[in-house]
């Protein structure tokens, strides 16, 4: 799985949040007091090595975490500079809302986000789902970029 790049100055408008919130889904920056709920929700639904990365993205300024709420529950969320600085992700949405955009404006929410506090571009690092960053923010492969040269290869694994 290679690492893929964003040009953040090419991206388009967000024009997916209306009709999310037509059917009551709205994307927001994870408040301070939602930690625990947020790191519950990607442990319970995901993995925590996520809710990890979720809970030091609760820690940042501005905090670099956002949250699809349907509800008053949480049903995605996405967050940046968590694995390394210009680094997207993680990101996940519940599974039987998958395939409503919601992925995809959470991804442009926080790509905005890191145009907003200067990046000119984002990493999004070890990704499955190529062809959704690359429709959804225009993303291209970074070449010879496996998990072993990257910024995971620093991860500490026990076998």
């Amino acid at each position: 799985m290679p690492d893929l790049l964003v040009n953040l100055y090419q991206l388009k408008e967000n024009e997916g949040d209306a009709k999310l919130n037509e059917k009551g889904i709205v994307i927001k920056r994870a408040f301070t007091s939602d930690r625990g709920r947020v790191a519950d929700y990607v442990r319970g639904g995901f993995s925590a090595e996520w809710a990890y990365e979720s809970e030091y993205a609760m820690n940042q300024n501005p905090i670099s975490c956002f949250v699809a709420v349907k509800d008053k529950k949480i049903v995605g969320f996405a967050c940046y500079d968590t694995s390394a600085k210009g680094f997207f992700g993680p990101m996940g949405v519940d599974e039987s809302l998958r395939k409503n955009g919601i992925g995809g404006a959470l991804l442009r929410r926080c790509l905005f986000a890191m145009r907003e506090v200067g990046y000119a571009y984002a990493i999004i690092g070890w990704v499955g789902p190529i062809e959704f960053y690359r429709k959804e923010a225009g993303a291209v492969e970074i070449a010879d970029s496996p998990p072993e040269k990257s910024v995971y290869k620093n991860m500490v694994t026990v076998d």
